[in-house]
């Protein structure tokens, strides 16, 4: 099973990851803050405010959003590919 287990704020919408699995790298999530949950999240200062939840293993922010690890990874993938 991946976790997070470290993640920085990088400006922007940008937050740079590390997973348990050794691999590292930067995600770009603005086209994702969407929704109930994430919409909110477009406020920098909020968007900033993220940490790594170590009981689900994951990024969290304190309005209670989260994103699966699996599908972060999937993204540091995809924004590699793209770069």
């Amino acid at each position: 099973m991946l976790h997070v287990t470290g993640v920085e704020y990088r400006g922007d919408y940008r937050l740079w990851l590390r997973f348990d699995n050794g691999i590292s790298g930067q995600v770009e999530l603005e086209s994702e803050l969407w929704g109930e949950m994430f919409a909110p999240l477009r406020d920098q200062g909020a968007f900033s405010d993220v940490r790594v939840d170590s009981e689900l293993g994951t990024i969290a922010w304190a309005n209670g959003a989260d994103m699966a690890p699996e599908f972060l990874f999937e993204r540091l993938q995809r924004d590699e590919v793209a770069a």
